[in-house]
């Protein structure tokens, strides 16, 4: 269903192209006539102003308020950002402006002006002429808004179709231009590849150029970077940033990445159930949160000097928009509820001239929010020290896939998703692996478990060899190695309820046979978790996504083992919710002695749990350390990169960006020498010759880089 509902939506956004104009443009540069006067225009020039802008989802008898009473005004040129949790309403806001609601859903009253146009007064027909020309969007997840039958030259092409070219032999230069405008490499060869055979970051190129065939004003990019590495999150940042110093167009950026926001936006909005409740320069919002809601999705993003305490959390979750309220919508979950906060709408109050914020505590008499709100942090990191025996050591990992070719299947080459990995993990502690998608993280994983054989190399739990265990002799073992998915939704049965599906390990492995007892530490089980025991009788999409999460954690957790492989547990969580999962996490090691491997490409995640990192680049590891030397003097130049592409809200915590060219080259037909040397930007002739051998530092650290002496 969401595969599907994502696809309507294209496919309506799409075919309301059919009406829209084309406007010429010159090679590798946007038609300038649109934003001619731009250059010397005054930037304070509003492009778009939405006023009291209400839509409603589902029943008429009871509808969900997603957008309910929205003000905002975009300038011409600038990036605004709108964020807040999932569920608060972002995205309804942006199919509300582009009139792309689902069938249920309304506007029921409001103002959308783009420019001297009403939006909401024009005829769908003359809608048309609007979408994908003067106004774009990127849908949140390209893999689901590109057709996976059509290559992504066609998709381009049908995009540049409509925008009134009548020869058909200019629409291939002017998909060219498109590629090359976003950056896409050898774009001749990409134009005849489909969605499937490129990269998360390419996909979202491909997106960008769709939306930019039309020369849009005004560009919505609906969560553009959330599943992207850190390294192509900058690449999609920098383009975005580049076209609009070239063309001139206003982006709507909608985000719950606050460091995406600190580094990319002017101007910024905090939309929490439905409401705006905050507004202001990116500089003061972050200098000077306002709302408490604000003060603590701030104080929930993990960073070093947090490591000692645990993360500030926001309770409860985002009320459901189908009821009525009477007061502040934030009031139940607000660490400064007064009483009138419940029975009285909070008005607009200006806490600076570019800052406005909707609270009760900011009238006469009373002070603004703190920061970082009641939750106390020291002040300087504190080391976290690799404590305990080892648990688990692994030595020269591989794990290889045939290719497939023909007909008959031949195979005709080896997919080298890991190739020759080395590391250990001790009792206690947790030890982090970080790299770019594709580079056979979660590959590691899966085989340390057996979940997929390795083809060479050593697996020793304590001290048995796992490698050459057969199912049956794997079984006893199961229990001490447990794993949590990336995406809790998709591990877990939808047909089961959530006390079967944490249960499930017990009867597996007849480690509690008994129902009702099963039954009675499930219950237990979910209490330690943080859920509610009634839980136990609930389906898994009655849940939201980090509760889901902590059922996974729970379910992992009920065979007792003693090392878990986290496999991206936090990605797509919002920062108040990841922070429960942290803290959690965190908890639960100090309490039972579990060992980590957390798998990630979350950098201030790991500067806040892990005690030790392993960098992995194409299968095998570039560098190995403790946390507090990698993180503070990377040097392999790959951890360089990685680490400088890093979003961070502090200005003064930012480094000089080191851009890396290029997507990772295929395991399939890695290069020679160095497998990171046609992207390093210190590569010499010599990295072509050989793979590095290791370069032990210290005792504790060890790189694969012949730039880096001893």
């Amino acid at each position: 269903m969401r595969f599907q509902s994502a696809k309507l939506a294209t496919e309506k956004l799409r075919m309301s192209l059919l009406q829209d104009q084309y406007e010429s443009l010159s090679l590798g540069r946007f038609a300038p006539s649109r934003f001619s006067s731009f250059a010397g225009s005054d930037m304070k020039e509003s492009l778009l102003e939405v006023s009291n802008l209400t839509t409603r989802l589902g029943s008429v008898d009871r509808p969900a308020r997603v957008v309910d009473g929205l003000d905002l005004d975009i300038r011409r040129g600038e990036t605004f950002a709108l964020l807040g949790e999932s569920g608060c309403g972002k995205s309804m806001t942006a199919l509300s402006l582009m009139r792309l609601l689902p069938p249920s859903g309304r506007i029921t009253k409001g103002s959308v002006r783009l420019g001297d146009t009403e939006l909401l007064k024009l005829p769908e027909s003359s809608m048309r002429a609007v979408r994908g020309g003067r106004m774009a969007m990127i849908f949140q997840e390209p893999q689901t808004s590109l057709n996976p039958v059509l290559t992504v030259g066609r998709q381009i092409a049908e995009a540049v179709r409509v925008h009134g070219i009548r020869s058909r032999s200019q629409i291939p230069q002017r998909v060219l231009e498109l590629l090359r405008a976003v950056g896409i490499p050898d774009p001749e060869r990409r134009i005849g590849e489909y969605p499937h055979q490129l990269s998360g970051g390419m996909k979202q190129r491909i997106m960008i150029a769709m939306a930019l065939a039309g020369d849009p004003e005004l560009l919505i990019a609906d969560e553009p970077t959330t599943a992207l590495d850190v390294t192509i999150q900058a690449q999609v940042l920098r383009l975005l940033k580049g076209l609009q110093r070239e063309t001139g167009m206003a982006v709507l950026l909608i985000t719950h990445d606050l460091g995406v926001v600190a580094e990319t936006a002017d101007r910024l909005a905090v939309m929490y159930a439905g409401q705006i409740v905050e507004t202001a320069t990116a500089a003061e919002f972050f200098e000077r949160p306002a709302h408490p809601y604000s003060s603590k999705l701030m104080a929930s993003l993990p960073a070093p000097e947090k490591r000692a305490g645990t993360l500030a959390v926001i309770p409860g979750r985002v009320p459901p928009l189908d009821r009525p309220f009477a007061g502040c919508r934030f009031a139940d979950r607000c660490y400064r509820t007064m009483d009138r906060c419940r029975v009285q709408v909070p008005d607009w109050h200006a806490s600076s001239a570019r800052h406005r914020v909707r609270c009760h505590l900011f009238e006469a008499g009373q002070l603004p929010v703190e920061r970082l709100s009641d939750d106390a942090v020291p002040n300087a990191p504190i080391p976290r020290r690799v404590r305990g025996q080892e648990v688990l050591k692994v030595g020269g990992l591989k794990v290889y896939f045939p290719s497939h070719k023909g007909v008959f299947h031949r195979v005709v080459g080896q997919v080298k998703a890991v190739d020759g990995v080395t590391m250990d993990l001790r009792e206690g502690a947790t030890l982090a692996l970080v790299g770019e998608s594709g580079c056979g993280k979660t590959t590691v994983g899966k085989g340390i478990l057996q979940l997929i054989r390795p083809t060479d190399g050593s697996v020793r739990f304590r001290n048995t060899e796992l490698t050459g265990l057969g199912n049956r002799a794997m079984r006893s073992y199961r229990k001490d190695l447990q794993i949590i998915f990336q995406d809790p939704f998709a591990s877990m049965n939808p047909r089961m309820l959530v006390g079967d599906i944490v249960g499930e390990g017990l009867q597996a492995l007849g480690l509690e046979p008994n129902r009702s007892k099963r039954r009675e530490r499930v219950r237990s089980l979910l209490d330690r978790v943080g859920m509610a025991p009634d839980a136990a009788d609930r389906y898994p999409h009655e849940f939201s996504g980090g509760q889901r999460q902590r059922i996974c954690i729970a379910r992992a957790l009920a065979v007792e083992p003693q090392v878990i492989v986290c496999d991206e547990p936090t990605s797509a969580l919002d920062v108040s919710v990841q922070a429960q999962i942290l803290n959690l996490l965190e908890q639960l090691q100090d309490d039972m002695g579990l060992s980590y491997l957390f798998i990630t490409h979350n950098i201030s995640v790991v500067s806040y749990l892990a005690h030790e990192v392993a960098v992995m680049y194409l299968g095998r590891i570039v560098e190995r350390g403790t946390v507090e030397e990698i993180l503070d003097d990377p040097r392999h130049p790959y951890t360089k990169a990685l680490l400088s592409a890093v979003p961070v809200v502090d200005r003064s915590q930012r480094r000089e960006v080191i851009r890396l060219e290029g997507d990772m080259p295929s395991p399939s037909n890695p290069p020679a020498g160095c497998y990171f040397h046609p992207r390093c930007p210190e590569a010499g002739p010599e990295c072509i010759r050989a793979f590095p051998t290791e370069n032990r530092l210290s005792e504790t650290r060890t790189v694969h880089c012949i730039r880096v002496g001893d």
